[in-house]
Formats: C-alpha cells, sequence, structure tokens
C-alpha cells in the first residue's frame, strides 16, 4: 500500500504492511488455493487441478503493479488476477485451468482477502491496545492518591485523582478490546457466493465447499453471502472509528495537562523528539498530536462506510468500490494513534508537586462546594451557599484564600461559630483528602478492568 511522506507520519510501517497491495493479492491467492482445493474434496474438480491450481497461488510469482493498473480498466482486481491465474496454470495443465475461479466471483475473493487482511490489522490493534492499558494501569497504581485538578468547561472544578482520571482513560480502551472482539466473531467471516450470492454453479456442494474454504483459512462461515448486506463488517469498522475517538479524547486531555502555564503532565523528550525548529525552549507534545491527527481523519472514513450501505440489489455499483477505499485508512489511523501515545504513556512525566501547587493556586476556590454542604448543616442550605457565594467573589478580588476568609467570618460571628468545627471545616480544603472519594472509585473501578483485562489475556481471537 502506497501512502503519502504526510500520511506516514500518523500511522506504522506495520500497519501499511498489512494492506500492502503484495499483502492484499497474496490474501487472493490464499482464497483462490481454497477454493480449488475444497472444491477438489467435494468432488467438484480433480485432484490434480486443485494442486496445480494452488501450486501457482503465489503473489511473488505475479507483476503486482501490472495487475492493479489492468484492474482500473476491469473495474475490479480480481478479473486480471483470475485471468493471470489462469494463464499461469495453463502452461502447466491447461485441464486445470478450465477449474480456476469456477463458481465464484470477484467480490468473494476481494472481499475474502480483505477479511484476511483485517484480521492481522486486528491482531495489531489489540497488541497495542494491550500495551497502552499496562501503561495505563501501572500509572493509576502508582498514583491512587495523587491529588490533581478536574476541569469542566475547561475551567477548575473540584480536586480528584490522577488515578480516578486514569482509570476513566482506560476503561474506553479495555473496552474496545472487547468491542472490537465481538464484532470480530461476526464480520470475519468468509465470502462465497457466487455471481448472485446462491452458489447456483456449485449446487449442492456449495455450502460444504465454503465450510471447507472457512476451515482453512480460519474464518466463520457465514450465514449467507454478505455481497450487498454489509452491516456486520461496517460495524467492525464503527467499532475501529470508536476507538480512535477514544484515544483522541486520551491525547486531547494529554496535550492540555502538558501546556506550559499548566505542566502536570510532559511527554518524553530527547533525541530530537518534541523540538522546535525555532524555539529551543519548547517540548512539544508530539504523541498527542499524531493520535489527534488521526482522530480528526477517521470521522470522514467511518461516514464513508455509512454512506456506502446503501448498495443496489446483489452487487453495488461505486459503493462497495468506495468502502474498500476507505477501510485501510481507518486502520493505518488507530495504530498510529496507539503507538504515538504508547510512546508516550512509557516514559510520562508526571509532576506530582506541580499538580499540588496547580491546585493551590486557585486559593481555595475548588473545596468551595464541599464547604458549603458542610455549613448547610449547621446554617441551612440557602444561608450557606450565600455565604460562600460573598466570599468566593471576595476571593477573586482580594486574592485571599477561600479557607482563611471562611474562618475570620466564622470567628467573628459567636452564634456560627458555635455551630461549627473550625478544625472539620479545615480538613475540607486538605487535597489530599478532597481527592479520597476519587481514589476509592479508582480503586474499584481498576479491579473491574483488570479482571477483564485478563480474561482478555488469556485468548487470542484473532489467531488463525
Amino acid at each position: 500500500m502506497s501512502v503519502s511522506i504526510f500520511d506516514s507520519f500518523l500511522t506504522t510501517s506495520e500497519m501499511i504492511a498489512v494492506f500492502d497491495d503484495a499483502a492484499v493479492v497474496d490474501a487472493m491467492f490464499r482464497f483462490e488455493a481454497a477454493l480449488a482445493r475444497a472444491q477438489a474434496e467435494e468432488g467438484l474438480i480433480p485432484p490434480a487441478a486443485a494442486s496445480a491450481i494452488a501450486g501457482v497461488c503465489k503473489a511473488e510469482l505475479y507483476d503486482i503493479p501490472a495487475l492493479i493498473h489492468a484492474g482500473r480498466r476491469a473495474g475490479s482486481l480480481a478479473i486480471p488476477l483470475v485471468k493471470e491465474l489462469t494463464r499461469t496454470v495453463a502452461l502447466y495443465d491447461e485441464e486445470a485451468a478450465r477449474h480456476v475461479h469456477w463458481g465464484s466471483t470477484s467480490q468473494d475473493v476481494i472481499d475474502s482477502a480483505m477479511v484476511l487482511v483485517t484480521r492481522e490489522a486486528l491482531q495489531l490493534l489489540d497488541a497495542g491496545l494491550k500495551e497502552l492499558s499496562g501503561h495505563l494501569f501501572k500509572l493509576a497504581g502508582d498514583h491512587l492518591a495523587t491529588p490533581v485538578l478536574a476541569r469542566t468547561l475547561m475551567q477548575p472544578a473540584q480536586v480528584t485523582s490522577f488515578g480516578f482520571k486514569l482509570a476513566g482513560w482506560l476503561a474506553p480502551l479495555v473496552r474496545a478490546r472487547i468491542a472490537l472482539r465481538t464484532a470480530a466473531e461476526r464480520a470475519l467471516q468468509l465470502q462465497l457466493g457466487g455471481a448472485v450470492g446462491t452458489l447456483s454453479v456449485m449446487k449442492d456442494k456449495g455450502a460444504p465447499v465454503a465450510t471447507r474454504m472457512a476451515a482453512t483459512l480460519g474464518l466463520r462461515v457465514a450465514d449467507a453471502a454478505w455481497h450487498t448486506q454489509r452491516d456486520e463488517w461496517v460495524r467492525l469498522g464503527m467499532e475501529v472509528a470508536v476507538l480512535v475517538g477514544s484515544l483522541g479524547k486520551l491525547a486531547t486531555d494529554l496535550s492540555l495537562m502538558a501546556q506550559g502555564e499548566i505542566a502536570e503532565l510532559a511527554e518524553p523528550s530527547g533525541n530530537g523528539r518534541g523540538g522546535s525548529s525555532a524555539m529551543p525552549h519548547k517540548r512539544n507534545p508530539v504523541s498527542s498530536m499524531i493520535a489527534l491527527a488521526a482522530a480528526r481523519r477517521t470521522p470522514q472514513h467511518a461516514a464513508g462506510l455509512l454512506s456506502c450501505m446503501d448498495q443496489q440489489h446483489e452487487r453495488g455499483l461505486g459503493n462497495w468500490q468506495a468502502e474498500l477505499a476507505e477501510w485501510p485508512p481507518l486502520f493505518l489511523s488507530a495504530h498510529g494513534a496507539l503507538r504515538a501515545l504508547n510512546d508516550a504513556f512509557a516514559d510520562l512525566n508526571v509532576d506530582r508537586e506541580r499538580m499540588l501547587a496547580n491546585i493551590a493556586a486557585q486559593h481555595g476556590l475548588v473545596f468551595a462546594e464541599s464547604a458549603s454542604g458542610y455549613l448547610a448543616g449547621a446554617i441551612g442550605r440557602p444561608k450557606a451557599h450565600a455565604l460562600l457565594e460573598g466570599l468566593t467573589r471576595r476571593v477573586t478580588s482580594e486574592g485571599k484564600p477561600l479557607d482563611a476568609l471562611l474562618r475570620e467570618t466564622i470567628e467573628a460571628d459567636p452564634q456560627l461559630a458555635a455551630q461549627v468545627d473550625l478544625q472539620q471545616l479545615a480538613s475540607l480544603f486538605d487535597p489530599v483528602a478532597a481527592s479520597e472519594p476519587a481514589r476509592t472509585l479508582a480503586e474499584s473501578q481498576l479491579q473491574a478492568l483488570r479482571s477483564q483485562m485478563a480474561e482478555l489475556d488469556a485468548t487470542h481471537p484473532y489467531t488463525t
């Protein structure tokens, strides 16, 4: 597969290789070899013909660029491929050449080939998700009790724990592994229907041939030909798109926390990583940049798949071809984002002191809700809310910490002072204590996620 230099920045060489022209053509030849062998085993063609056909189903024997060029004129890569395969078989056995691709159709071989390479792509995604999840699990365990600002609408809100934030990043990744496997169980299926999906040429041998082929290729036997019923296939593509969206969310948070003015996190640096051509002081979050770029590109490809689902009758005109072109970019973006974030989280710099400093810089305002809730027990909710609302305005104008202003106000009011435990009130402004509920929730969430991960790691769903 040929990609531009700009595309290559946003993906990996491993995923490019999965959808490389030679890899797809090789998968098409694997289909043809399996078809011939299954038909011979069912008595539809001579065993010698199957051996002759399978013997030359090797991509390296053919001029792949020439096949692709011819495919553009023919309207399908399968047409020149089958023609060249037939010609090559005839060089050794003219009788065997009569049985090449017998009873099948172009979409059978191309769809099945795409299923085969997609299985390899899913293996790469699963491995990348496992690696990234491992990094996040470790960081979450290390930072369960690390206080950090939670932010809503891009503004400081309350204090949470960094471990809780990490658990929030981790959960969609675990869910993605599960969802991809579930969707793949249905989507990784053989395509074999013949001209209009009925396998009419093979008559009563069609179903047994499909069963044998599926076993050889390690694919599920489809309930029926899915030439123009693309729901299960597109659903798998949508799960890849959702994964990229989750990676984009993670990259967004990481990049915001790595801003110089925030500086709570930093991606690894050194060896030219994240540098600037003009500003020596910069430490650019390049991993976040790659993941965000991938997330920006993905919705268009996902929409392209959905727009191709209204395929006409028993064979689509143009929409199937458009779908084929939209498919690889989803996986290229997903693996590129995964690789970039794995690079970042493998050696992420977490600045606990800066997290505490950013909390302190809020002058206690992020504890206002907790303080108001406590005072409500003494003076009622309306009065407590009004008191805190007035004091927070003074914090903003005077720059004096909220807890100090609150203490002064209470001490100046003997009746209020008699109702309030100042020591307990002061504890509400402790960042570590404030992060305790988040820490408790994170521990529970991480325990459940570890159990799910253990189940996922115990199985290997994408192997043949």
